[in-house]
């Protein structure tokens, strides 16, 4: 399982500068709005030190990462939820990512303009949150009538259900809230779903800081990062070894694509299981609470079919023993069922029929 982040964010904040410096691809970061017509798509490696100390191990013939896909669309301007800039079109773009990322502009440059002639993150927030409610609340009128249609003589008691989830949907974005502000049932979260609303997925807010603030306490809001998009381009054309001197020599520990990644999975609630051998060592990213058969699926759907059971070994415990053979010897080993709960860096050898 990988998953998807949508990049949003007003014209002239950094975006695409930093879809660049995190894909690696060249893409238009001109300094004037829309540039960006069609959404750019790349996919990125999620960095992980357990997968080559492993590898290693197993003496691997590949390393295969897990990967986050990143949806970079224009920049959004009020308006954009009834089509101003186009913003029907580049919303679109993002119905089906798992979770949004904000750019929000926090440095001052006077050669960069601002579509709104000042720097202001929280406003600039506002505007970005209100485009995303209104273009939801268009789509829950739209489906709530066409609920409400059907519901005539003899009909099925589930649509019952299904309109009063896009009722109270609908009351909660009139007052101009994002649904991911609510608490919904696991039956309301299913059918809001198959709307692929945009302000129920979790956002995390990404301010796009100058250089001279990295060192600086911002006070950033919950489910926040501060970022510089800047310092990110120029790592980019580094290798690692070098990018890592230059973090080091800036006294930073890790770089912005690294704590981007780490507040997605916190943020969608993920972990890493970890498969290991002579082919191959490879990442696979499941939902935190999934049971031993689900993450079999997810390597193929027959194994979650003919599953019949999982050993199990924390990565650090196997690296530690010397091998499978070894941590099986000291114990180390465990035979897990089908109820067994995934744990964050497990090392999984599946058994299925």
């Amino acid at each position: 399982m990988s998953f998807s982040l949508g990049i949003v964010g007003l014209p002239n904040v950094g975006k695409s500068t930093l879809f660049q410096a995190l894909t690696k691809n060249k893409v238009e970061a001109a300094n004037y709005p829309f540039c960006t017509i069609d959404p750019n798509v790349g996919v990125v490696a999620v960095p992980d030190q357990r997968l080559e100390k492993l590898a290693q191990l197993s003496s691997s013939a590949k390393i295969v990462p897990t990967t986050i896909e990143f949806v970079d669309i224009a920049g959004l301007v009020r308006g954009a939820s009834t089509g101003e800039g186009l913003g029907n079109k580049f919303l679109s773009h993002i119905r089906e990512v798992d979770a949004i990322v904000q750019v929000v502009r926090h440095f001052e440059n006077k050669d960069v303009i601002h579509v709104n002639g000042k720097i202001d993150p929280e406003d600039d927030k506002q505007v970005i949150n209100l485009e995303l409610i209104l273009a939801d609340l268009e789509t829950t009128t739209k489906h709530l009538e066409k609920v409400t249609s059907k519901m005539k003589g003899s009909y099925p008691k589930e649509l019952d259900q299904e309109k009063a989830v896009s009722e109270k949907a609908k009351k909660i974005l009139e007052e101009e809230k994002l649904l991911s502000t609510f608490d919904w049932s696991e039956e309301e979260r299913k059918q809001l779903k198959q709307l692929n609303l945009l302000s129920i997925k979790p956002i995390i807010y990404l301010y796009n800081i100058a250089e001279n603030d990295l060192d600086k306490d911002l006070k950033l809001p919950e489910n926040a990062l501060s970022i510089c998009a800047k310092l990110e381009s120029e790592l980019a054309e580094l290798n690692n070894e070098e990018a890592q001197t230059f973090l080091a020599e800036l006294g930073i520990k890790n770089s912005g694509l690294n704590n981007l990644i780490n507040k997605s999975y916190q943020l969608l609630e993920l972990i890493t299981f970890i498969t290991t051998g002579p082919e191959e060592t490879k990442a696979w990213t499941v939902t935190n609470g999934s049971k031993a058969p689900q993450a079999a699926g997810v390597i193929h759907t027959d194994f979650e079919k003919g599953f019949i059971r999982a050993e199990v070994v924390n990565w650090e415990e196997l690296l530690n023993a010397g091998g499978w053979h070894q941590a099986k010897e000291k114990g180390l080993m465990r035979m897990e069922g089908k109820e067994y709960l995934m744990q964050d860096g497990d090392t999984v050898h599946f058994y299925f029929n």
